[in-house]
């Protein structure tokens, strides 16, 4: 039987608990936020019948799941007797601390959502104080920024001799249909010489050889790969030292159906020869 690698977070409201699960799912750990604790011994049933393919999970438990919650040490003690790892994290801050980032976020406790925040971090404390106890770490976020508690997870839980690689997404699209919303870096080929222009081009795509030879022989189209992929080699160092992980980049021209996709492929053979793997993505490439 495969061993499953169980960490389970949990603790005070604000004290940083889905920002840590996101860093669980970064380092790849198969992630799932408030899983009921009872149906728990089911769940690692189903990871066996994967054929080992999950390995390392993490599960965010929080106190509103007050009905299965008061025998999580239980069910996690008889996860463990079926020869499992299982670790518990408590998340806790001080209570000014918490009091000041609800109120910095404008949410109510979620306890108790009509009275004072300061209330109901009392009480959450209170029905926690049990669940503490039985915690194998403990994690006060108090004084750390989102990046050390990022950086603190990393070295603690990736799995050793693990890649640190950035996932690049490439996005073409055509401005005349809308900028994507998503977009973390953008870049315009619209100045490049346009295929729409040559008759036997223009019903075909940027996908095509001939489009593709026709944008890439462009003097300014090669000059223009030579700039981002200088500009790519300086940033994706300096995106995974901040722990992104990932970035979206968006590529368009006017229509989205001839220069973005063959500059974007174009680069997504860059991004190879660095050793990335980059999805590319054709928003516009079927509309007329």
């Amino acid at each position: 039987m495969a061993v499953l690698k169980l960490v389970v977070i949990s603790g005070l409201s604000g004290s940083g608990k889905s920002h840590a699960l996101k860093c669980f799912e970064d380092v790849g750990y198969f992630c799932i936020d408030n899983l009921p604790p009872a149906i728990l011994p089911t769940f690692v049933d189903l990871c066996h019948q994967q054929g080992g393919e999950i390995k390392n999970v993490a599960l965010g438990i929080d106190v509103r799941e007050r009905v299965f919650f008061s025998d999580l040490a239980g069910v996690l003690e008889r996860v463990k007797a079926l020869g499992h790892t299982v670790e518990l994290i408590f998340f806790e801050a001080r209570e000014e601390v918490l009091v000041r980032r609800f109120s910095e976020s404008r949410r109510p406790h979620p306890l108790l959502p009509h009275l004072p925040v300061l209330e109901g971090v009392r009480v959450e404390r209170e029905r926690l104080a049990d669940l503490r106890c039985h915690a194998d770490r403990i994690i006060d976020t108090s004084d750390l920024t989102v990046h050390e508690l990022r950086e603190l997870l990393n070295r603690q839980f990736r799995e050793e001799g693990a890649p640190r690689r950035l996932t690049i997404s490439l996005v073409t699209f055509g401005y005349k249909f809308g900028v994507p919303y998503d977009i973390d870096l953008l870049f315009d080929v619209r100045f490049l010489r346009n295929p729409f222009f040559i008759p036997d081009l223009k019903p075909l795509t940027g996908e095509d050889s001939r489009v593709r030879t026709y944008v890439l022989a462009d003097p300014d189209a090669v000059a223009f790969v030579g700039q981002l992929e200088g500009l790519f080699k300086f940033l994706i160092p300096l995106f995974e030292r901040e722990r992104r992980s990932y970035v979206n980049v968006g590529i368009g021209c006017t229509g989205g159906r001839h220069r973005s996709v063959a500059i974007a492929g174009r680069l997504q053979e860059s991004f190879s020869v660095l050793g990335y793997q980059a999805t590319l993505t054709h928003r516009d490439l079927s509309r007329q």
